[in-house]
């Protein structure tokens, strides 16, 4: 069977290497799959960096799109129940959960539970079938997988765009933030889950979308593509009070935001946020994916607001089906492509460099077929 390139990750804080791996063919009930579009998302910066405690050595890439090579026994159809064929050109959700532990079973939260496994993150390629991740030519996508066939005029490209950020995003705003037709909602943050924050508020009803970003490369692509009502550049008002009466100024009588979405991934940016953040209004954390270390807050400011400070921690296989069957109207407000930066696969390396030093909003990794 033909031989695999993949990119893997061996040891933390060094440079990813190419490997190949034999081939695959599925077992019962998994498939398999012929990568096209990888995404590289800031998790995959920090994982290479050691910030969590992941088996090495490891495949790579948690958002991805491919086309299927071969079906397993037992599978005929897709999470929608759509008829899936060998050469239909598919997603998945990154991760599979239990389904009996408390909070798959009791609470119905199966983003919080423990053992799920999650492609390019949990899953060692040291074992067969070894493809585990997305950073791959071709990806072993195991029984209990999420499988979605992309939607008439999507491509993958409009479906890797935002990657993981989509369905992280559908979970946190749309199921916990829940923000209400007509409210000022503020998104710190203009990476691929501060543009996924802002367009699915917007969305969803929001009078004005303020994004507090940068660097200005990020923001001139969120204006040029209509993503955000006002855009406040980081690097340009360095002055944390300065930036949060800017803010306040753009909301009805200076009293605050609606709703604040955090998609930094800065501790420090916490109590900024909550400073533009209207009394009695919501403070939604996304971003602290990986431990960046603890912040200064004073919580005397969450009584005396009243705020509701929430928390999201990544998404559900039923967040990340809720985000392909939303792209075509994202698509056709949005667009989507301009957020893309395509690498050939080998080049990982420059994919997250670039995406590291802030050079590209969107990097993804290409191989095979890139219709």
């Amino acid at each position: 069977m033909n031989e695999r390139n993949a990119v893997v990750l061996t040891e933390f804080g060094a440079d990813l290497e190419v490997t190949r791996f034999p081939g695959v063919r599925p077992g019962p009930g998994a498939v398999v799959a012929d990568v096209t579009h990888a995404g590289v998302c800031g998790t995959d910066m920090h994982l290479q960096q050691g910030r969590m405690a992941i088996p090495l050595p490891v495949v790579l890439g948690h958002e991805a799109v491919g086309r299927i090579r071969e079906l397993g026994e037992g599978v005929s159809a897709d999470a929608t129940g759509a008829p899936l064929r060998e050469g239909d050109l598919v997603s998945w959700a990154s991760n599979i959960p239990c389904g009996t532990c408390f909070h798959c079973a009791t609470e119905g939260e199966p983003s919080l539970c423990e053992t799920r496994k999650v492609y390019g993150i949990n899953q060692s390629c040291a074992q067969p079938p070894h493809l585990s991740g997305g950073w791959s030519e071709q990806i072993y996508l195991q029984p209990g997988s999420t499988i979605v066939k992309l939607p008439e005029g999507i491509g993958p490209r409009q479906v890797i765009a935002l990657g993981c950020a989509g369905p992280t995003v559908v979970h946190a705003v749309l199921d916990i933030g829940k923000p209400r037709a007509g409210d000022v909602v503020v998104v710190q943050g203009s990476g691929p889950v501060g543009m996924a924050a802002a367009m699915f508020a917007a969305v969803a009803g929001a009078s004005k979308v303020i994004i507090v970003g940068g660097p200005a490369n990020r923001l001139e692509v969120a204006r040029e593509i209509g993503v955000g009502d006002v855009h406040l550049d980081i690097f340009t008002e360095t002055d944390q009070e300065a930036r949060v009466a800017k803010v306040l100024a753009e909301t009805p009588d200076g009293r605050g935001a609606d709703l604040v979405i955090e998609a930094t991934g800065v501790p420090a940016a916490v109590a900024e946020g909550m400073d533009m953040t209207r009394r009695g209004g919501k403070y939604l954390v996304v971003g602290q994916y990986t431990d960046h270390g603890p912040t200064m807050i004073n919580p005397h400011h969450i009584t005396r607001k009243q705020l509701r400070v929430l928390g999201s921690w990544a998404f559900s296989p039923r967040n990340h089906l809720d985000y392909v069957l939303a792209l075509p109207s994202l698509a056709a407000r949005f667009d989507l492509d301009r957020l893309v930066t395509a690498y050939p696969l080998e080049r990982a390396n420059e994919a997250l460099a670039d995406m590291r030093a802030g050079r590209t909003l969107k990097p993804v990794l290409v191989s095979g077929d890139r219709s």
